[in-house]
C-alpha cells in the first residue's frame, strides 16, 4: 500500500482540509467523508478503490477538486479518493487490448494533471496541447470527462474530440473491481459515455490516451475591453443591442474557419461591479497573427458600444495578471490596446481560478441572438435587483464564444466529424456558452445568493425554455432556441427545474439531449452495483 490514508484522527490535521474542494460551500455540515485516499499512481488508485469498497464505504473520486456541487465532499461516512498527485504525460504509450493485439497511443494524459501543469507539460516537450479551460488548477480527471471546453475549443474542437482512449477502474455485480480500457474498439459504448458523461457515474478514471493533439498557436492576440454600466444602466434597449451585436457576430463566426482562433468572454457583470468587460484571445489558422481581420472585425462590431481598455486583462475575468510581461509589439495592425503574447505565457497569464469561496452557478448553450424576455431578465436582475448590495459584485452571467470547430469539420480538429458524433456532447449547434456565477463568503449570505440567482435563471428563461430551464428541442419543445446545460457546470436546481412534477420534463435532456437513455443503459451495464453515485448522476 503506498497511497496516504487520512481521517479525523490524522495527527498532522489534515482531515478538514482535505476534505474541501474549491468550493467553500462543501462539504455541508454534517456531511464530511469518513477518509480520504491520496493516490500517486494508478495503483494506488486501484488499492484504495479495493479497500474502500472492502470497508462498505461509498467512494467519491476527487481530481482537482473543482466539482460545483456536493457531489465528491458530502459523503457521509464515505471515502474520497483523491488522484490529484496521480500526475504526468508519458508518451509513445503502448496498450495491451483484449483481443491480444496492441495500440500505440501518442500521449498518455494521467488524471490527476491541473490544466496548467497539463499545458506547460505538453507545450515545452512537444509543442502540442489541449484544447482544455483557463482555470490553472482544475483537474483534467473530471474537466475532460465532462467535454473539455476552452480557449482554443472554437478552433481545435472540445478535448474529448481528439479523445482516443480511457484506463477505468469499473465494478463489476460481485463487487470486485476491473480495470479496463476502452477505446472506439473495445467497450466503445463505455468510451462514449466517457467522452462527454461527467465525472462520477461509472468508474473512476486513470488515465486519458491520445492519438494526437493539436499544436499550440506560436503567438496570441489578448485584448481586454470594458464598458461602464453607466452606458446602459438607463438605456435596456441599447444593453440589447450591444448583447445582440455580439451574439449576432458569433452567428456569423460559427461557419467562417478564418475566424476560429477568436475566442471571446462578455463578463455580464452585476451592476455593483461598475463595468461590463469582454476578453479575448486570437490567432490566425496557422497559430500566428498574419491575418487579423477576424480580430479587427470584432473589435469594429463593439466598437460603437464606447468601450474603454483595460489596462489590466485575463481570459475569463478582465484581469491581466502582471508578472508575465508581453512581447514587444512586432505585430502591425492589430487593434488599439492589444498585446502579443507567447501562447504559452498567454495561457499563464489566463489560468486563474480565482479564490476559494462559496458559489453557485448555472448554465446554458444559445443557438441564436437574445430575445426580449430575455433582455428584459437579465436588465432587471443585473441592474435593478439588489443594485445597491455591494455583495453581488462578483456576480455576473458570463457569454462565452462557442461553436467554429465544435460545430463542423474543420481542417484544425484532425478531421473530427460533429455530425458522426460518438461523443456524449450532443450541443453541436451552439454560438454562445453561458454561465451564470454568484460568488460570496459568509454562510449566513448563503439563501441570498442562491435565491436571486435562481429566480434570475428562471426568468431568463420563461418564455421560450421549459420549467423555467434552457430545455433542448424535443417532443416536448420541438423548437427550442437553447441545447440545454453543461455537465461540468452542474445545478441541482435543474433535477426539478421551476415546478417539480412537470409533465414532459427530465433534467438528464437537458445536460444529454436526445441520449440521456442510451448513456443510463450504460452506465447500468457497466456499474450495476451503482457504486458511483451522486446527486445528479446518470440515472439518479
Amino acid at each position: 500500500m503506498s497511497y496516504v490514508f487520512i481521517d479525523a484522527n490524522d495527527a498532522l490535521h489534515r482531515y478538514d482540509t482535505v476534505t474541501q474542494g474549491f468550493n467553500r460551500r462543501w462539504p455541508s455540515p454534517g456531511e464530511s467523508a469518513g477518509s480520504i485516499y491520496v493516490c500517486s499512481t494508478p495503483a494506488d488508485a486501484l488499492a484504495a478503490l479495493k479497500d474502500a469498497l472492502a470497508k462498505r464505504k461509498r467512494p467519491t473520486i476527487r481530481s482537482g477538486g473543482h466539482c460545483y456541487e456536493g457531489f465528491v465532499s458530502n459523503n457521509p461516512g464515505g471515502a474520497i479518493i483523491d488522484i490529484g498527485l496521480m500526475t504526468g504525460i508519458p508518451t509513445n504509450v503502448t496498450v495491451q487490448l483484449e483481443n491480444h493485439s496492441t495500440h500505440t497511443y501518442r500521449f498518455q494524459v494521467l488524471a490527476g494533471n491541473q490544466l496548467w501543469d497539463s499545458y506547460a507539460n505538453l507545450y515545452k516537450r512537444t509543442g502540442k496541447t489541449i484544447p482544455g479551460g483557463t482555470c490553472y488548477s482544475v483537474g483534467t480527471g473530471g474537466h475532460i470527462v465532462g467535454g473539455g471546453y476552452g480557449g482554443l475549443s472554437r478552433q481545435h474542437g472540445l478535448v474529448i474530440d481528439w479523445l482516443s482512449g480511457v484506463d477505468i477502474l469499473v465494478v463489476d455485480a460481485q463487487g470486485s473491481v476491473r480495470p479496463l480500457h476502452a477505446n472506439a474498439t473495445q467497450h466503445a459504448d463505455l468510451f462514449k459515455l466517457c467522452r462527454g458523461g461527467g465525472g462520477g457515474n461509472v468508474g473512476l478514471i486513470t488515465g486519458y490516451y491520445f492519438d494526437d493533439m493539436p499544436v499550440a498557436p506560436q503567438q496570441v492576440a489578448t485584448l481586454g475591453l470594458q464598458y461602464p454600466w453607466f452606458l446602459f444602466r438607463n438605456d435596456k434597449t441599447r444593453l440589447g443591442e450591444f448583447l445582440n451585436t455580439y451574439a449576432q457576430f458569433m452567428i456569423s463566426a460559427d461557419t467562417n474557419p478564418r475566424t476560429y482562433g477568436l475566442f471571446t468572454g462578455l463578463g455580464l457583470t452585476h451592476v455593483t461591479a461598475g463595468g461590463i468587460w469582454i476578453g479575448l484571445q486570437y490567432s490566425d489558422e496557422n497559430g500566428g497573427l498574419t491575418d487579423l481581420a477576424p480580430l479587427n472585425d470584432f473589435v469594429n462590431a463593439m466598437s460603437p458600444f464606447g468601450p474603454k481598455l483595460l489596462d489590466t486583462y485575463l481570459p475569463g475575468s478582465g484581469v491581466r495578471l502582471p508578472f508575465v510581461p508581453p512581447r514587444a509589439p512586432l505585430v502591425s495592425g492589430l487593434p488599439a490596446g492589444a498585446q502579443v503574447f507567447d501562447w504559452l505565457y498567454a495561457t499563464q497569464s489566463g489560468n486563474g481560478s480565482g479564490n476559494n469561496q462559496r458559489g453557485k452557478y448555472k448554465s446554458s448553450y444559445m443557438k441564436n441572438v437574445f430575445t426580449q424576455t430575455e433582455i428584459d431578465a437579465l436588465f432587471q436582475y443585473l441592474t435593478v435587483v439588489n443594485a445597491s448590495d455591494p455583495h453581488f459584485a462578483h456576480s455576473l452571467v458570463q457569454i462565452d464564444s462557442y461553436g467554429g470547430a465544435i460545430n463542423h469539420v474543420s481542417s484544425t480538429n484532425n478531421g473530427f466529424n460533429p455530425a458522426n458524433n460518438q461523443t456524449a456532447v450532443t450541443q453541436r449547434h451552439s454560438i454562445l456558452k453561458l454561465q451564470y456565477q454568484t460568488y460570496w463568503t459568509d454562510p449566513a449570505d448563503d439563501d441570498k445568493h442562491l435565491s436571486w440567482l435562481r429566480d434570475f435563471y428562471y426568468a431568463v428563461h420563461a418564455q421560450d425554455g421549459y420549467n423555467g430551464t434552457p430545455y433542448p428541442a424535443s417532443t416536448t419543445l420541438p423548437n427550442s432556441r437553447y441545447e440545454g446545460c453543461y455537465i461540468n457546470y452542474p445545478d441541482v436546481d435543474m433535477l426539478t427545474g421551476k415546478t417539480p412534477g412537470l409533465p414532459g420534463y427530465n433534467w438528464g435532456d437537458l445536460y444529454y439531449p436526445g441520449i440521456y437513455n442510451e448513456l443510463v443503459a450504460i452506465k447500468k451495464s457497466y456499474d450495476p452495483l451503482n457504486i458511483f453515485h451522486h446527486a445528479m448522476s446518470l440515472g439518479a
